[in-house]
């Protein structure tokens, strides 16, 4: 029996023995790992741009038979979303309260022949020139108005919280007029101008000469003394730097390439731009 059990006894200890000595079973081999994924293109860093607009402002951005946005400010910043691969959303605004809009987040740039002012560059970030500009007086052919002395006494009518508005008030003309008209925009002016209502219209020189060539029936004309010359710029958020340089930079390239002058050609029968940038 003595014998018996240290048999057993034995063949347990070298059962543990070979146990213990014998290898871990080998883990499964892993798969060999995959080559890095080539980069991915990054992502955008908008994937559209909100245009505020003076939808009654023509020709930079207005509407035309079918009630569409069209202008060359319109077709501008459209061929620049297009350079950024981004989508354009031309967005009609309350342009008297225009900075509202913007620093409010309504809208992401202005764009629709804004004048560049002091004012505007302390409480907007706004691009160099890219186009000038002139505020004007229109008058009706027979009117007998052919200076800025001839406007006293007469009614005299203007967009209100526009460069308009501002140039009239620092002629030699301001404070003379019969009654000084503020209208939200500037196309009912010219209704009105037309059918004698007002005497004269202060506006942009770039919409008074569309607007008498387009509609004028050789009614109206522009009187040869300026109130100030002007630029145009394009207007965005005071932090916002980052979009600024995206789209004008794009825009830069547009210029260069002759994509710019080909849509100033399209409005203006000529090369009117006069933009460049540098970050």
């Amino acid at each position: 029996m003595k014998r018996f059990l240290s048999a057993i006894a034995i063949t347990l200890v070298f059962a543990l023995l070979a146990a213990c000595g014998s290898n871990p079973a080998s883990p499964a081999p892993k798969s060999e790992d995959p080559s890095p994924a080539p980069d991915s293109p990054a992502a955008p860093a908008i994937t559209k741009l909100v245009i505020g607009l003076d939808d009654q402002f023509p020709p930079m951005g207005f509407r035309d038979d079918k009630n569409e946005l069209v202008g060359f400010d319109i077709d501008l910043a459209k061929a620049v979303c297009d350079k950024l691969g981004i989508e354009a959303v031309p967005t009609p605004i309350d342009w008297s309260a225009k900075e509202f809009e913007l620093n409010g987040g309504k809208v992401d740039v202005l764009w629709n022949g804004l004048t560049i002012t002091d004012a505007r560059k302390e409480a907007m970030l706004l691009s160099p020139a890219y186009i000038a500009n002139a505020q004007v007086i229109v008058v009706r052919k027979d009117s007998g108005i052919k200076t800025l002395a001839d406007l006293s006494g007469k009614t005299v009518a203007l967009q209100e919280a526009s460069s308009a508005d501002e140039a009239y008030m620092a002629c030699s003309a301001a404070g003379t007029e019969k009654e000084l008209v503020k209208a939200p925009e500037n196309i009912s002016l010219f209704n009105d101008l037309k059918i004698g209502r007002i005497d004269a219209v202060v506006i942009d020189k770039v919409f008074g000469d569309y607007y008498i060539a387009e509609n004028g029936e050789g009614l109206l004309e522009i009187l040869e003394e300026q109130l100030a010359d002007e630029e145009y710029g394009i207007a965005f958020k005071k932090d916002n730097q980052e979009l600024a340089d995206l789209v004008l930079g794009a825009l830069d390239e547009l210029v260069k390439d002759g994509t710019a002058a080909q849509i100033s050609q399209k409005w203006f029968g000529e090369d009117r731009i006069l933009f460049s940038y540098t970050k």
